[in-house]
């Protein structure tokens, strides 16, 4: 579910051309590999290795969201390797678009970190077959402009519904952090066991939040600039809009440690059943993005953590601290995991916040 800001001038226009040919997409990358993924993760930073092994990047395809991306694969789109995240892993497999991976091929499959692994059905399942390589985890928080609003104003999720931030609000234009947000506030901390009176509860707060919202961001670059050019004061973000807007100079924080807590998600990466790759390069792009010094880049620019547990070991201490990783057990108290939602529930969300952001 995660877009970073750093974009490279390469745009691939998948448009109508769902079932073109990896060469219509070739654009001084390797024609070898296809990596369909969220915008920002192209960056040369995540698989050097990758880079000194073929002399080049591997060709991207870009999708905004993984519903989107969902329908765009099982509508002929070809790729070779998909970055999907937790709440969408199942549904990905259960439609067939996935083939398991040769844990084999993969360096360091036994260093990720053993408490996502054991996550039901999300890496492996019950008869042992690995369809998903964890790789970035992270969590989606209270964001805001510590000049213009109080610490002791935001200890509440709940200040998102409070009409005395009309107009200075923003959060993400996706469905799963939207209802993560009100599952958090209303108290539910597992939303697969979401009730019906509970999800009129998340929707009602869902409602009252519309009428401060600003601007629904669509990615990390979009909702830097709503904070860093004033437009917006609060915000439901992912780590990196923090980051990224402090090293722009503006007093933004994070809040962890409100009373509802935070949502927490892992992504990471699935090998397309119908590949029309070079499956060698595929296994060394996944090698590449899972050598623990990348760890050192996604932590301390993005703000992200590695699902490579060697690779967390390796990042300064202070820096671990600074973003929130030094207590992995802390990280997770009080917070919603966004695990695979039931697909009526889900399909419920997604047209139900479709409402909402019509004012309805």
């Amino acid at each position: 579910m995660r877009k970073l800001s750093r974009r490279l001038t390469l745009t691939l226009a998948l448009g109508g051309a769902l079932a073109a040919s990896a060469a219509a997409f070739a654009v001084a990358a390797d024609k070898d590999l296809i990596v369909f993924d969220w915008s920002g993760y192209e960056d040369p930073s995540f698989h050097g290795k990758y880079v000194e092994k073929n002399g080049d990047s591997p060709t991207f395809a870009f999708f905004g969201d993984e519903d989107e991306a969902f329908e765009k694969v099982r509508s002929g789109f070809k790729s070779d390797l998909g970055h999907p995240c937790s709440q969408s892993v199942v549904k990905w497999r259960e439609a067939g678009l996935l083939q398991p991976l040769d844990t084999s091929k993969i360096a360091g499959w036994k260093d990720l970190n053993p408490g996502i692994m054991a996550m039901k059905d999300l890496a492996t399942t019950s008869d042992g077959k690995a369809w998903f390589m964890p790789w970035d985890w992270g969590d989606t928080q209270l964001t805001y402009n510590s000049d213009k609003i109080a610490e002791k104003d935001v200890q509440s999720l709940k200040v998102f519904a409070d009409p005395k931030y009309k107009g200075r609000v923003s959060i993400g234009d996706n469905v799963d952090d939207a209802y993560a947000l009100a599952s958090l506030a209303i108290g539910l901390k597992d939303w697969t066991k979401m009730t019906d009176d509970q999800f009129k509860q998340a929707s009602d707060f869902l409602r009252q939040v519309h009428k401060n919202v600003r601007s629904y961001w669509t990615d990390t670059t979009d909702i830097v600039q709503l904070l860093s050019g004033g437009e917006v004061d609060l915000a439901w973000a992912w780590n990196d809009a923090t980051v990224q807007s402090v090293k722009a100079g503006v007093p933004i924080k994070s809040k962890k440690d409100t009373d509802e807590g935070i949502s927490t998600w892992v992504c990471g990466y699935v090998l397309f059943k119908d590949a029309p790759g070079n499956i060698d390069k595929a296994y060394d792009y996944l090698n590449a993005v899972n050598d623990p010094e990348v760890a050192k880049v996604l932590v301390k620019d993005w703000g992200y953590g590695q699902a490579n547990a060697k690779g967390m070991a390796g990042v300064d201490p202070a820096i671990l601290k600074e973003k929130g990783y030094d207590d992995v057990g802390k990280f997770v108290d009080k917070t919603l995991f966004q695990q695979p939602l039931p697909s009526e529930l889900k399909l419920k969300m997604i047209a139900e916040f479709e409402k909402i952001k019509a004012g309805y």
